[in-house]
């Protein structure tokens, strides 16, 4: 089939809704885009960024990636991140993880899923690097769910490690860096307790995060 014609017909019905409750939705979605948070995420199509936040377009920057990796190699995230604090000066950014998570999934069980196993270098280092930690809990649910919190924290400290966010910090600049994990399970997010705002409190707020685990 060449055509996905019940899309498209959503479309027109989401359109046709959006101007009747707001007469100028689309006019006001023209302008320039000004978000204050930038949101960096799974891939996952069940974690909608902006609709479990309740955010409208224009009020969230997105990135998504598989197990919602910030790797320095990755010039597409890392432009994205530059986009949204050099040019739209967001505020905020947020890495936000989900409870079974099937990228950290296939590191925790081992599969060998093919190109996709170079990307989750990355995650597998995360696993090796709080190993201890990770083999002290028996159930494997619980241990699968902590390897998912862990993996978020450990990128918002790739985050803030980057020359964007170190520069943007030098200069003076507010920014904010949040980890989150969704739970699919009841549509809630769950603050990590690792908000970082500078290089001072970093090691600080990262080793109480990972304590509180």
């Amino acid at each position: 089939m060449r055509t996905l014609k019940k899309l498209i017909e959503n479309n027109r019905n989401w359109a046709a809704g959006m101007k009747s409750a707001d007469p100028n939705f689309f006019l006001n979605l023209t302008q320039q885009q000004s978000p204050e948070y930038l949101w960096i995420g799974c891939s996952d199509s069940r974690v909608p960024a902006n609709e479990i936040v309740g955010l409208k377009p224009g009020e969230l920057f997105v990135h998504r990636n598989v197990a919602n990796s910030v790797v320095h190699t990755d010039l597409n995230c890392l432009s994205v991140i530059q986009y949204a604090v050099e040019v739209l000066k967001v505020r905020h950014i947020i890495i936000c993880g989900h409870y079974g998570c099937g990228g950290i999934q296939a590191v925790f069980q081992n599969k060998n899923l093919g190109l996709i196993d170079n990307w989750l270098r990355n995650t597998k280092n995360v696993m090796q690097k709080h190993n201890e930690l990770l083999s002290t809990i028996i159930d494997p649910d619980l241990r699968l769910n902590r390897f998912c919190e862990l993996n978020v924290i450990e990128q918002v400290v790739n985050v803030c490690e980057t020359t964007i966010v170190q520069q943007a910090w030098e200069r003076g600049q507010k920014l904010s860096v949040h980890g989150w994990i969704y739970s699919l399970h009841n549509g809630l997010i769950n603050d990590l307790k690792v908000c970082i705002t500078n290089n001072i409190e970093r090691p600080a707020i990262y080793k109480s995060a990972i304590s509180a685990l």
